[in-house]
């Protein structure tokens, strides 16, 4: 196995504009993972996995998930403790880095008019896409449309979904109104969440056939226009002062609601 000891490498350069740039990934198709647990999770779902960075702490220290990653791996390289610590955006790395090829998120891709799914448009926190993912794929929907926004290989929203967004079927849309009037064109039921009280509670929708329900941004929620393209705005009855919600409890919210029946 070849070492790299420079943190000035062009395959740890490579890495880093991977780790950080969503346009990187976007132009490369690939996405970058940190993380013992995150890795092998890619490697166990079928995850193309092009290059493995391993330092001989995580080899050590991991040695049974490194075995299992680099098995699933295309290349293989050593690390120093330096250039780990240059390779991670973690304060505690574990010294193990994965180039994965992105074959989720296409472009276009049709939705199960029987299915339901959370459209999220404009979300722009990855922790709070990756803890939807997470409860998406725990609360058993079929999908995550996401429009705008946070990208979804962003490394933070990877690690916050601890491994969901892996295994999550999610669909990646250009346009939430077109995205919107497709279902309604399909028979679903289109869902636009606000926080208007005067809109018709979540827990009163009949919620039998395919439904796309909407999140919007964290601070404007869903647009005007999308809003004006579903079918029927939806609320979160509150006791409480509150006005409203953080994007990802909200979300946590409708989903249960969509599967509860």
């Amino acid at each position: 196995m070849d070492i790299l000891r420079s943190k000035t490498n062009e395959k740890i350069r490579s890495a880093v504009a991977v780790r950080d740039s969503s346009k990187t990934r976007r132009e490369s198709k690939t996405f970058f993972l940190e993380g013992a647990r995150l890795c092998s999770d890619a490697a166990e779902n079928g995850i193309e996995i092009y290059r493995t960075f391993l330092s001989s702490t995580a080899s050590e220290k991991y040695g049974e998930y490194c075995k299992r990653i680099i098995s699933a791996s295309e290349e293989v390289y050593g690390i120093s403790d330096e250039v780990a610590a240059k390779l991670s955006d973690t304060q505690n790395p574990q010294g193990i880095f994965c180039i994965c090829r992105a074959e989720k998120s296409a472009q276009g891709a049709a939705l199960n008019t029987d299915g339901r799914y959370l459209m999220l448009e404009n979300v722009q926190d990855p922790s709070n896409l990756g803890a939807i993912s997470r409860t998406a794929e725990a609360l058993g929907i079929d999908g995550l449309i996401v429009c705008g926004g946070c990208d979804i290989y962003n490394p933070k929203a990877l690690r916050a979904s601890m491994g969901s967004a892996l295994r999550m079927n999610i669909i990646s849309r250009e346009s939430a109104v077109e995205t919107i009037n497709e279902a309604n064109k399909n028979g679903m039921l289109t869902l636009a969440s606000t926080p208007d009280k005067s809109s018709v509670k979540i827990t009163e929708v009949n919620m039998t056939g395919g439904i796309v329900c909407v999140v919007g941004n964290e601070g404007n929620g869903v647009t005007a226009e999308t809003m004006n393209a579903c079918k029927m705005r939806v609320t979160i009855p509150m006791g409480g002062k509150a006005e409203s919600l953080n994007a990802g409890t909200a979300a946590a919210i409708l989903i249960w609601e969509m599967v509860r029946e």
